[in-house]
C-alpha cells in the first residue's frame, strides 16, 4: 500500500506537507519521500528508507536542505518516490499509489516504442512510478497521459503531481479502489490519501474525488480536467482493516463502521444464543479494537484488554520484513494482564485472518497465561482471494491463505468451486472451514462476519465496493 499528501499554496508549506505525509505513515514501511517547489530554487526531492525509523525521524532535517510555497509528500511499501521527470509534458514531481501487475508488458511496449531505457533496480525491476510517468508521457498533455496509463495498467493507480509551476495534478484510479480528498484553507489546497491528515493542518473539506477524475489544483481554485467514471469499486478492507479510525472514505468514518460491525457480529451470536459465557471482550490490537468494542457494546460483555501491545521500541509500521523475525517481534510485543486472562473465558476480534501465523502465537500466548478458553471472531468473511489491486496484504499466492489451504485439506482443489458454500457460515462446508481453522489454531470457537454483515456495516450500495478478497469479484 501507501499514502500521499501535498499542498500548493501562497505560503511555505513544507512543514505541513511533512506532517500531513507523517500521518500516511500506517500504509507503508519501506519509503518515505518528499518533493518541493520553490519559486527561485525550482523543484527538490528527498527520498529516505523508513524500513526500521519512522518517517519524521528521517526527515527532521528537510527544513535545512528545502523550502516550497508547494510540496507532495509521500509513504511508499513499494518503491522510492517521489520522482523528479523531465519529459516531453514539462518538468514534475511525481508519486503514485496501487500495483502495475501488467508491468512487464508495459515495459516492452515503452522500450519498443521509444527505444529508450528505464533504470533498473535490484534483478532487473522498474520503479512503478517511472513507469506510469513513461506510458503517461507517451500523450501530448497531463490528462490524456494519466487518462491513457490508467487504461493500460491493469492494477491500480492514483496520481499525485507537482509541476514546476507550483501547481499540481491529481487523479483517483479508474474505479476509484483508493480515496483521494481535497481540503482548502485561506492559503490554497491540500490533497490526501486521509482526509484527517489535512484537517489536522486547519484545511476543511472541500471535496473528494470521483472514480478516474482529474483535477489541477492551484492556491486559487480547482479545474477539472477528467470527470468522474460510473464505475466505483471502493475497497471494503479500508474500514475493515488498514484505513486510519478517524478517516471518513465516501463520507462513512472509519471507527464508527467498525462499531456497527462488531455489533452485527454480536447480534449473530445472541441469535445462536453463544455469549452467554463469555466473560470478556477485547480486540486483537490494533484495527481488532474497535470491532470489538462495538461487539461488547451489543452483547453487554465487559470489554477489556487482556494483553498490551508493547510498542515503544517496535511500532506497528515498522517490523523486520524477514517473516520469522516479524512472527518473533509480534510474540515479544505481548504483555499479558494475568488478571484478566488466568481462569477466564475470552472472545477477541481481529480484523481479519490472512494467513493465521501470528493469530496462532497469540492464542497460543492466552492459553500459556492461564486462559480457560479462547473464542475467535473475524471481522470480515474469509479472505479466499489474494489481493491483485492493492496489495494490502504480504501474501505473494492464493495458497499462502489459511482459508484456501484448509479448504485444499478437505476437500482437495474440488473444493475452489464451491468457495462461495464456505465462505457461508451456515452451510456445511462453511462449518466444516470454521471447526478446521479453529481446530488447527485452538480456538474454542471461530466465526467470521458474512459479506451482507460487513456491506451493511459499511452503508455503501453493495456495487460500489470491491469485495474481490472475499468472493473474487470486483
Amino acid at each position: 500500500m501507501g499514502g500521499f499528501f501535498g499542498i500548493t499554496s501562497t505560503r511555505e508549506c513544507l512543514g505541513d506537507v511533512f506532517f500531513g505525509t507523517d500521518y500516511h505513515s500506517h500504509l507503508g514501511t519501506r519509503r518515505g519521500g518528499l518533493a518541493a517547489y520553490d519559486p527561485k530554487v525550482g523543484l527538490q526531492r528527498k527520498i529516505h528508507n523508513i524500513d526500521n525509523a519512522p518517517f519524521r525521524t528521517k526527515f527532521e532535517k528537510v527544513f535545512q536542505e528545502m523550502r516550497g510555497v508547494s510540496a507532495i509528500g509521500c509513504i511508499s511499501d513499494t518503491d522510492p518516490q517521489p520522482l523528479l521527470v523531465r519529459s516531453r509534458l514539462g518538468n514534475y514531481a511525481i508519486c503514485t499509489i496501487g500495483v502495475i501487475n501488467n508491468a512487464d508488458k508495459l515495459i516492452r511496449d515503452c522500450l519498443e516504442r521509444e527505444g529508450g531505457y528505464f533504470d533498473a533496480m535490484t534483478g532487473g525491476r522498474v520503479n512503478s512510478t517511472q513507469l506510469f510517468s513513461a506510458v503517461m508521457s507517451q500523450k501530448t498533455d497531463f490528462a490524456e497521459g494519466i487518462r491513457y496509463a490508467q487504461e493500460q495498467i491493469e492494477g491500480t493507480a492514483s496520481v499525485l503531481i507537482l509541476k514546476d509551476d507550483g501547481s499540481l495534478i491529481a487523479a483517483r484510479d479508474r474505479v476509484g479502489r483508493l480515496p483521494v480528498l481535497i481540503g482548502k484553507s485561506e492559503d490554497g489546497y491540500a490533497v490526501s490519501f486521509e482526509s484527517f491528515a489535512y484537517q489536522k493542518l486547519g484545511f476543511e473539506d472541500e471535496r473528494e474525488l470521483g472514480p478516474g477524475e482529474i483535477v489541477h489544483i492551484t492556491p486559487a481554485g480547482i479545474t477539472q480536467l477528467v470527470p468522474p467514471g460510473p464505475k466505483k469499486r471502493i475497497c471494503s478492507f479500508l474500514w475493515s482493516y488498514y484505513g486510519y479510525p478517524t478517516s471518513s472514505y465516501e463520507g462513512v468514518n472509519v471507527e464508527a463502521m467498525r462499531y456497527r460491525n462488531g455489533e452485527s457480529m454480536a447480534e449473530q451470536d445472541e441469535k445462536n444464543g453463544f455469549t452467554d459465557h463469555i466473560d470478556y471482550v477485547g480486540g486483537v490490537p490494533d484495527s481488532g479494537t474497535p470491532h470489538a468494542i462495538g461487539y461488547a457494546n451489543r452483547s453487554n460483555k465487559k470489554f477489556a484488554r487482556a494483553f498490551i501491545k508493547y510498542t515503544p521500541t517496535w511500532a506497528r509500521s515498522f517490523m523486520p520484513q524477514d517473516q520469522k523475525d516479524r512472527d518473533r517481534v509480534a510474540k515479544m510485543k505481548q504483555i499479558p494482564v494475568h488478571e484478566l486472562i488466568q481462569g477466564k473465558d475470552l472472545l477477541f476480534v481481529d480484523d481479519s485472518i490472512v494467513r493465521g501465523t501470528q493469530l496462532k502465537e497469540t492464542v497460543e500466548f492466552l492459553y500459556e497465561n492461564g486462559a480457560r478458553s479462547v473464542h475467535m471472531r473475524s471481522a470480515c468473511p474469509p479472505i479466499l482471494f489474494g489481493c491483485k489491486y492493492l496489495n494490502f496484504s504480504r501474501a505473494t499466492s492464493d495458497m499462502e491463505l489459511i482459508a484456501r489451504r484448509v479448504i485444499l485439506e478437505l476437500e482437495g482443489e474440488e473444493g475452489f468451486s464451491h468457495l462461495e458454500e464456505y465462505s457461508d457460515g451456515a452451510t456445511e462446508r462453511g462449518k466444516n472451514l470454521r471447526r478446521a481453522i479453529a481446530d488447527r489454531f485452538h480456538f474454542a470457537s471461530l466465526d467470521f462476519q458474512s459479506l451482507e454483515g460487513i456491506v451493511k456495516a459499511i452503508g455503501l450500495d453493495r456495487c460500489e465496493l470491491c469485495t474481490y478478497c472475499w468472493n473474487g469479484k470486483e
